[in-house]
């Protein structure tokens, strides 16, 4: 390993900041936490920390374009076709295309990615067991044309654009297969080594990594597509939102995340720096155990209970901004997400729709996270909730906890947020409007919800190959849950952060993978 330069050792690990200092011009110096942070592997990590690096790190096949994540963009890949068959690709590769240790990149590096993926069947590989791929045929299903050409085929009944989706995703990363089965231990394709170095192709790589301390990231000269601007990136762990925002002010750091909406407004009007408001795929939302008392079957509840739910209170006096109305499961940004919000807060409205279906004295349990700002939300809809006559009895406990809870129906009702794990709408699909019962745990089965005929549609969303017809069935899908469902999905989170006034082509999307350096300067 390579030690750092002085100046850049300095700045990265030094505890204290001069006050009024500059960053280095050559450095983008981000302030956050990153504790999160176990494995800089794209077959392992799904932490947010991780995630956010791998698109700096690596290249997949094709990605989403940073100004328009709708679409998907050649990017190792230079064309590809689908079989006849409707269950295989042809793609060709991209020509010159070289990992940061000068390796061109090959068809035997995108099998031997995707199929470790399977192999190491860590947390983020059930994205690619989706298409039926199992330790035991993954390699079958992956085949090398020639040297510019490879066929990746599936057995799962989905369709080529839903495939490309999940090559999209950061776990269908391309590794640099000889430098990783150089440092592989104990036939571990090389994943104890990649938790702490990268082997991709991406636009920066990994100079050192100190956990629970900085993560320093260099210009890699030979990443495909354009040069990256800058030649460090590098990231401060501070765990303390307040610190992070004292740094940013002071000119210690270009970009301060995670922040709250104390240090936002703390911000506002301060000389220098730029406070952002980014829509996250993260929706906050009730939900309903429908066979723990029969008023929680009764669908006049649920319509009641979306009269009930206070979102501009919560989302802007509450929260301050922190949060967004949002009353569909695909969260605004994502592909056929429905923006529309036809609920409002009306305890009369509430009130009327329960007396017509003969529901009086109705109290229930929620359980809830006593984290905020789940528990500030819960206390919110306490209050709103009687105002319409309807009793809620909290019960705060660990995350943990209430996860285990619910997952075993040992709940009655739940505040909780589901956060996307790919862009595809099928992310969020497959939770709220899927329940197989085969014992997969999709919120739907948590809510003892059995819905035979939208698990259907979900299936055959992802069966589509036609784009417009899949935004119409996902279109379809969220009106009937938003209308008649065990849950009420009321708020968009929105990643707060801010930035430096003198930085340019700093990018962030709404998936935590969404974040480039590349094109940032200053």
């Amino acid at each position: 390993m390579k030690i750092f330069a002085p100046a850049v050792l300095t700045l990265a690990l030094s505890t204290s900041f001069a006050a009024n200092a500059a960053t280095p011009p050559d450095t983008l110096v981000i302030a956050q936490s990153i504790d999160d942070a176990s494995s800089f592997d794209p077959a392992e990590g799904f932490e947010l920390t991780s995630v956010q690096a791998f698109t700096n790190l690596y290249q997949r096949l094709l990605q989403s374009d940073p100004q328009n994540p709708n679409e998907l963009k050649p990017t190792l890949a230079s064309r590809w076709e689908a079989g006849k068959d409707n269950r295989s690709l042809i793609v060709t590769l991209r020509d010159g295309a070289t990992f940061a240790s000068g390796n061109p990149v090959r068809p035997e590096d995108v099998m031997f990615s995707l199929a470790r993926v399977v192999k190491l069947n860590l947390d983020p590989s059930f994205i690619l067991t989706q298409l039926g791929w199992t330790k035991e045929n993954v390699d079958s299903q992956l085949k090398k044309i020639d040297d510019r050409h490879v066929q990746i085929s599936w057995q799962a009944n989905v369709s080529p654009t839903y495939v490309l989706s999940l090559l999209a995703a950061p776990v269908s990363s391309i590794v640099d297969a000889k430098t990783v089965l150089a440092n592989q231990k104990n036939n571990d394709l090389g994943n104890k080594w990649l938790a702490t170095h990268s082997a991709g192709s991406g636009p920066f790589q990994i100079r050192r990594f100190v956990p629970h301390e900085v993560v320093l990231l260099t210009a890699n000269p030979r990443s495909p597509g354009d040069a990256p601007k800058l030649k460090n990136i590098l990231i401060k762990n501070v765990p303390e939102a307040a610190t992070r925002r004292l740094l940013l002010e002071q000119g210690d750091a270009d970009i301060a995340r995670n922040l709250g909406v104390d240090q936002i407004s703390a911000l506002k009007g301060k000389p220098g720096v730029k406070p952002l408001a980014i829509p996250m795929a993260s929706l906050y939302y009730m939900q309903f155990n429908i066979d723990a008392q029969p008023a929680l079957k009764n669908p006049a509840l649920w319509q009641a209970a979306r009269y009930l739910f206070d979102y501009q209170g919560i989302a802007n006096d509450l929260l301050k901004g922190q949060f967004q109305v949002h009353q569909s499961f695909l969260p605004e940004g994502f592909p056929g997400a429905l923006n529309e919000t036809p609920y409002q807060y009306d305890p009369e409205k509430a009130r009327a729709i329960l007396a017509k279906a003969g529901l009086n004295n109705v109290s229930f349990k929620l359980v809830v996270s006593n984290q905020p700002p789940y528990l500030d939300i819960a206390q919110a809809l306490q209050a709103s909730f009687a105002k319409g006559g309807i009793k809620i009895e909290l019960i705060p406990g660990l995350s943990t906890e209430v996860a285990t809870n619910v997952k075993a129906h040992k709940y009655e009702a739940t505040l909780n947020a589901w956060g996307a794990d790919y862009f595809d709408p099928n992310t969020n699909a497959s939770a709220f409007a899927y329940n197989p019962e085969d014992g997969s745990k999709t919120l739907a089965w948590r809510s003892n919800w059995h819905i035979p005929e939208l698990s259907k549609q979900t299936l055959a969303a992802t069966a589509e190959s036609d784009p417009a017809k899949r935004v119409a069935l996902y279109q379809a899908m969220q009106r009937e849950v938003m209308k008649n469902s065990p849950y009420v999905v009321g708020l968009q989170a929105r990643n707060l952060i801010a930035v430096r006034d003198n930085l340019k082509g700093y990018v962030q999307g709404i998936n935590p993978d969404m974040v480039y350096y590349s094109q940032v300067s200053k």
